[in-house]
């Protein structure tokens, strides 16, 4: 097995063989015919229902439509690679502060890793969005929504990376220290650049939660993708078409970061595990 080539599935599964494949292939002839007669069956419907009427339709062919869509695109990207960043931050403060070895510190950044991961986005953006408010902090929409969003991945970051920084030869920190290098000096030089062959692909995946997170923006009445696809739906009254549109919209955007984490796995020759 090639180290460019491995993937997840190579770990969990041997290669089928000669029946085991007649068998996938025969099973996959039948899922796609059941997609596909599954989508008949939708188009059938959205057509008894008069849904791919042109008046649902012809609001595509507007400009004006086009520009309001990427300036939500626009806002989606803003808001996630923004969160990704303060993520990214928080993240690495909390791992450190989990490796520390100081007890105090390990329980405040395991309390933390731990409530971020346990609690929803929605909770931590109504959060921001009604209570903040009433003590005095009152934020941009921009904010109520990057700023939750960031917090709820922060604590799956801080993970990923303790998992890279984990997966580093432990020989290799107790030979630095063995020449004299400081413990921190021995993490920052020597550890951490390592690990992060190993996590960086995982960092990229986190970026697709990331982005379906943003979708909460219309709580705060924030201009993202799907704040805009709200606003054409009420003036066109095109429910479907527009939400099909969105969604479309937002797989291209997940498939794009999606390959861009395999291709950097099969670069640093490390196993991707897709995002949840």
């Amino acid at each position: 097995m090639s180290g460019a080539n491995t993937s997840i599935r190579d770990f969990l599964y041997e290669e089928p063989g000669p029946k085991m494949k007649k068998k996938i292939a025969v099973a996959t002839i039948i899922s796609l015919a059941a997609i596909l007669f599954f989508l008949y069956r939708i188009l059938v419907t959205f057509y008894e229902n008069g849904q791919l009427d042109a008046k649902y339709w012809s609001l595509f062919g507007k400009a004006t439509t086009w520009r309001f869509i990427g300036s939500g695109i626009v806002g989606t990207i803003q808001v996630a690679l923004l969160a990704g960043i303060i993520a990214f931050a928080l993240g690495m403060l909390f791992m450190l502060g989990r490796i520390s070895g100081v007890k105090p510190l390990q329980t405040v950044s395991t309390v933390f890793i731990e409530f971020t991961r346990g609690v929803p986005t929605l909770l931590f953006i109504y959060f921001f969005f009604l209570v903040a408010p009433q003590i005095g902090v009152n934020l941009p929409p921009f904010w109520k929504i990057t700023i939750p969003v960031a917090i709820s991945a922060s604590g799956v970051v801080a993970e990923v990376l303790r998992s890279g920084v984990n997966a580093v030869p432990k020989g290799q920190s107790e030979a630095a220290l063995s020449l004299g290098m400081m413990p921190h000096s021995v993490f920052f030089k020597i550890v951490f650049p390592q690990s992060l062959r190993y996590i960086v692909p995982a960092l990229i995946a986190e970026l697709v939660i990331v982005v379906k997170d943003t979708t909460f923006a219309y709580v705060v009445s924030y201009p993202d993708l799907m704040q805009n696809a709200k606003v054409l739906i009420s003036n066109y009254d095109a429910l479907v078409s527009v939400y099909l549109a969105a969604a479309v919209i937002y797989i291209l955007i997940n498939y794009l970061l999606n390959k861009a984490s395999a291709a950097v796995a099969k670069r640093t020759n490390t196993v991707q595990v897709k995002a949840r």
